[in-house]
Order: C-alpha cells, then structure tokens, then sequence
C-alpha cells in the first residue's frame, strides 16, 4: 500500500525537492519527516524516503482545533472562517448555543482562548482570534452598554457607587468605553483576576461609601472605603483604561 505523500530520490534533498513541487508547496509551507536516509551499500544502493506535511493556515487548523474539541464535548457543531485578515474570525454553528457559549459566554470564552493558542503555533506575530456563536458577542456588547448607562443614571441620582459582577478584561473594557464621555460618573477597575470587577463612581459619592451591587444589595464586604478609594485614584489617572 502506497504511503501518503511520501517521496523517494537518490538523496534527501532530491526526495523533498520532488515532494514539494509535486504538491505545489514551498518549503516554508510544510513540514516533514526524512523515514529513510539515502545511502550505498556493497550491492546497490537505499533510496532516501521523506513524508512531507502540508502545514495549515492558521484559521483552518483553528477550526480543525474547534470542531475536534466540541465533538469530545458532545455538541453537534461546525465553525466556519467569517473574516481572516488582521484579526481571525471563527463563528460557529449549532443547534446547541447555550453549551457552547455557556453562564455569561465562559465556554465560548475559553474556546476563544484555546482556539487562539492553536492558530498561533509557530507564528513570529500574535494574530488575535475571535470566536462567536450565534451573533452572541454583538448582543452581549449591546446588553453591556445598556447596563452601563442604567447603573450610571443609579448612581448619579443616589450618589451611591454602582459595583458590576466580575468580567473579563474585553467586557471591562465596553464598560469603559461606553461611560468614558460621561461628565457625572468615572469608571474603575478592582480586584484580582479573574474575579476583576468595575466600580461606576458618582461625582456625589458619599466619603465612605461603600457601594451597592449590581442588583440593589448593599455591600457589607466590599473593599471600598479608603482603600478602595485610593486604588480607584490610581486607575483614573489612567482614565479608566483596561491593564
């Protein structure tokens, strides 16, 4: 039986030279395996074998990486390449949305995650890799922003501190970003990850204030007082940046 993509020449170098043009690839777009050195022997001589591996782009071995990781999860899925230039961008489809994106997108999170160590194997560059599912980022982003701007309006008519749930770095951010022109409230972030979290402070904030969580329930625990005072100082004068 015939083994795939493997060549054979008097030498290594011939082997890999036929290999290549004859699968239409460049050096830099393979990878392979020398299985036999070409060598002469008393009566006649070894012919040097070489395996030659096409290398994948990396958004189709992202998705290879993708749709393998939700077949050993279950889910009944493809992912597709929806844009691959300056950023890669995978969306995935299925009937099953809720496992694949999981409590406030952790699954699809951690994909995302995954997937883009994957594409970057080998890579000199950082190539940033986003993965969707069923138009779930645009609606969170949306959702965010919307609750940005009710926690803001809440904090400025009670003059109390507004305290978000732990978020990831990137919805931090939309928090920012959609509150960064507001003249009433600023912005902080507190915290260790992954438990990081956003602060809407009121320009009327009470000294001591403690806060009040997302929710309406007052926050006996919170680290706000002076010290969340000074570390909120510290990340306005960085206007609300995401670190």
């Amino acid at each position: 039986m015939e083994e795939k993509n493997v060549f054979t020449a008097k030498t290594v170098e011939e082997a890999l030279d036929e290999g290549l043009k004859t699968l239409g690839l460049t050096l830099a777009e393979a990878d392979y395996e020398v299985i036999e050195e070409g060598k002469k022997k008393l009566f006649g001589s070894v012919k040097a074998k070489v395996r030659i591996i096409p290398k994948l782009e990396e958004g189709k071995r992202a998705t290879n990486f993708i749709d393998g990781l939700l077949s050993i999860m279950g889910v009944k899925a493809e992912s597709e390449i929806v844009s691959d230039g300056e950023n890669l961008t995978i969306n995935i489809k299925t009937e099953n949305s809720a496992r694949v994106i999981g409590k406030r997108g952790d699954v699809l999170d951690a994909i995302q995650c995954m997937a883009g160590a994957v594409a970057n194997i080998g890579r000199d560059e950082y190539k940033k890799v986003v993965v969707d599912c069923e138009n779930y980022r645009a609606q969170r982003e949306q959702t965010l922003k919307e609750l940005a701007q009710k926690l803001a309006k809440n904090a400025v008519e009670t003059g109390r501190k507004m305290i978000l749930e732990p978020m990831t770095p990137y919805e931090r951010r939309i928090i920012h970003a959609a509150l960064i022109d507001n003249t009433e409230v600023k912005t902080v972030s507190e915290g260790r990850e992954p438990a990081r979290y956003i602060v809407v402070i009121p320009n009327n904030a009470k000294p001591y204030d403690k806060g009040v969580r997302f929710g309406g329930r007052r926050d006996n625990n919170s680290r706000g007082g002076r010290r969340g005072e000074r570390h909120g100082r510290g990340d306005r004068r960085e206007g609300g940046r995401e670190g």
